[in-house]
């Protein structure tokens, strides 16, 4: 089966005998053998896990070390058969040293070790006491578990189309980390095995600091720590775990657990290189120096069609209410302080918003009356123009009108009916016919209306049209496609229903509140075809053009994770898992594909606007992109 660029690693923690090398390796054995049954393709163990990381002097006494090196080779032993890579921590002699390393093995071999290069001695940490840094070694060979096998710091592993480097527990808290010169070097993934134990207040920026050093790197990071077992004279081991990519956790350990641990997640390798290939400031620093790099081949796993990461079907959206609060305040400080440099900039002191009643347009005037607000200017500098026209309905014309007069703003209505019919007569469209022109005249007509009443003010047309809308092209060029400033333009359509929400939780007018909670509650639709026999909305723009669920997820794995249409498709059946089936997902994922390329030319020609979120489709900055592009080959993926 196609994995479509994930890795899956595993952290395990078990159980541990202090000193008791037999018993820790068997331990790890049958992890190992979880792991691999989990799918998992590589799996690393805790700093000195061999031994157990608390043994004190004993680590200077031959009888442990030879013990470990004998326990280690019964592991290489016991393990050659899993389809997997293994990462132990052990103490090992070189020359006339002693070092804390990590020893990665695979199918009954060796396959190198990595010795620890910031050896701590401060507060509960003298490890100089037993270990040399292993800072300058490279091209060596030390003796291991019966065999003979590549010695270095500078050491890296090519396994499964990935490659992965290995820090140990300090190397990950000084402030150059051996990880962030790996990375460079290609390393996609770095193990980490720790030994740290708990204090008040550790464990919150531990969790920081392997997120962050993914999000440096621009890869993933997986973090594993001693836990029950080890001594506890002086410190106590929670058995911390973190599996994290690009900032973001996708899995963690339960801490102070009294059970062995065996954490897993698919990392995405090919996220990974693709946020590595437009990083500028990435590639500027990438391969500073050389480092070995130790390919393996290791037999197809057990992997399982079902992803270890949680796969969000609202990217846009954060899911935890309290950050969702804090984005929400956020993006209106963007959208507000974006528009504010603009009337600032022109000497404007009047805006013009078309209001349609819809969510698009209720959030461009909270926006520009919060800006109005910003400026110290009165909120009836702002001209709310409602335009009913053929599909307007009672429902949205009522909510256009308590909104404006609920936020205190100038209200003017101006139909469009008796302007677009002459137009029909002067082109020569029957009415009847339903066609695009009859639709898009309506568009256009409302636009002019902004635009001269703009001129006629002095003012700005604030746009409405969302990112959304820009990326299917649902949007009539020169009609909503144009304004003077688009405060909308990188707000995706299922946040901006997010925005008007939090909106409406925040406002203390009841009325207004109410107002708000009902445009949440409208369908989506441009309203450019009769109502039906109730007068209720017929024209559903989610029913001709797909669910803006999935069109959102669609957009911000194609362009914020560069994936491919097949791999958008497979992460698309896993989030919507119960709420969509393939065939569905598949029908509208052809048809984002179609209408981005194919609309381009809109994008192109867009006004300017903020951007808020980190995508966005402006011409001039984030996407640029050909009128004339061709979708073939993605349709292609598809088949």
């Amino acid at each position: 089966m196609d994995n479509y660029g994930f890795l899956k690693v595993a952290a395990a923690i078990p159980h541990l005998h202090v000193g008791d090398c037999d018993y820790n390796t068997e331990r790890m054995a049958a992890l190992a053998e979880q792991a691999a049954q989990r799918g998992a393709e590589i799996v690393v163990f805790p700093e000195l896990s061999v031994t157990a990381y608390t043994c004190g002097d004993l680590l200077l006494q031959p009888t442990l070390l030879d013990a470990a090196d004998a326990a280690l080779e019964e592991l290489v032993r016991a393990t050659r058969k899993l389809p997997l890579t293994l990462i132990a921590g052990a103490p090992l002699r070189h020359g006339s040293a002693l070092y804390n390393c990590a020893v990665v093995m695979s199918q009954g071999r060796v396959l190198g070790v990595v010795p620890k290069i910031h050896i701590p001695n401060y507060a509960e940490f003298y490890e100089d006491r037993w270990f040399a840094s292993g800072a300058g070694i490279t091209d060596e060979q030390i003796d291991v578990a019966g065999q003979q096998a590549d010695f270095g710091a500078d050491l890296t592993f090519a396994v499964s189309g990935a490659e992965f480097g290995i820090e140990i527990c300090e190397d990950l808290w000084t402030a150059m980390p051996p990880s962030s010169q790996t990375a460079l070097n290609g390393a996609q993934v770095i193990f980490n095995l720790s030994a740290s134990p708990e204090s008040i207040g550790k464990h919150a920026y531990l969790r920081q600091l392997v997120a962050q050093q993914s999000a440096r790197i621009l890869g993933a990071y997986v973090y594993c720590s001693a836990g029950f077992g080890e001594s506890s004279t002086d410190l106590v081991f929670s058995g911390n775990a973190f599996i994290a990519e690009n900032g973001a956790l996708l899995r963690t350990a339960e801490r102070f657990s009294m059970e062995e641990q065996l954490v897993v997640a698919d990392v995405d390798i090919e996220r990974i290189d693709f946020e590595r290939r437009r990083n500028t400031s990435f590639r500027m620093n990438a391969a500073a120096t050389e480092n070995t790099v130790i390919e393996m081949e290791v037999p197809e796993g057990l992997r399982s069609a079902a992803l270890d990461r949680s796969v969000d079907p609202h990217p846009f959206v954060p899911q935890d209410p309290t950050h969702r609060n804090e984005r929400c305040e956020e993006i209106f400080q963007i959208q507000s302080h974006g528009l504010a440099q603009r009337l600032a900039h022109t000497g404007c002191q009047c805006a013009v918003v078309g209001i349609s009643g819809g969510l698009d347009s209720t959030l461009a005037l909270l926006v520009t009356a919060r800006t109005f607000d910003k400026l110290g200017l009165d909120r009836s500098g702002i001209i709310g123009i409602t335009m009913p026209g053929f599909g307007t309905t009672d429902r949205t014309y009522n909510n256009a009108l308590e909104l404006m007069r609920g936020l205190g703003v100038t209200i003017r209505e101006i139909p469009i009916r008796d302007a677009c019919l002459q137009h029909f007569r002067d082109i020569g469209l029957d009415p009847a016919d339903r066609s695009a022109a009859y639709e898009n005249c309506q568009a256009r007509e409302r636009t002019q209306i902004l635009m001269d009443v703009a001129n006629m003010t002095g003012g700005l047309v604030i746009g409405t049209g969302d990112l959304s809308e820009l990326a299917l092209g649902w949007a009539t060029y020169n009609g909503d496609q144009m304004s003077m400033y688009g405060v909308n333009a990188s707000v995706p359509k299922t946040l901006v229903r997010h925005l008007v929400q939090w909106a409406a939780d925040t406002e203390p007018d009841a009325a207004t509140r109410a107002t708000l909670l009902d445009v949440v509650d409208t369908p989506v639709s441009p309203e450019l075809l009769p109502a039906d026999a109730d007068g209720k909305i017929a024209q559903k723009t989610e029913d001709l053009v797909g669910p803006y669920e999935l069109h959102d997820f669609f957009l911000y794995n194609f362009l914020r994770a560069g994936y491919g249409p097949a791999k958008i498709l497979f992460l698309a059946e896993q989030a919507f898992a119960g709420s969509y089936d393939s065939a569905t997902i598949e029908r509208w994922l052809r048809v984002f594909i179609r209408r981005f390329f194919s609309q381009q030319f809109k994008r192109s020609a867009m006004p300017d606007g903020p951007k808020v979120g980190s995508v966005a489709l402006s011409p001039r900055g984030d996407w640029r992109m050909p009128s004339d592009a061709a979708a073939a080959m993605w349709l292609a993926e598809l088949e």
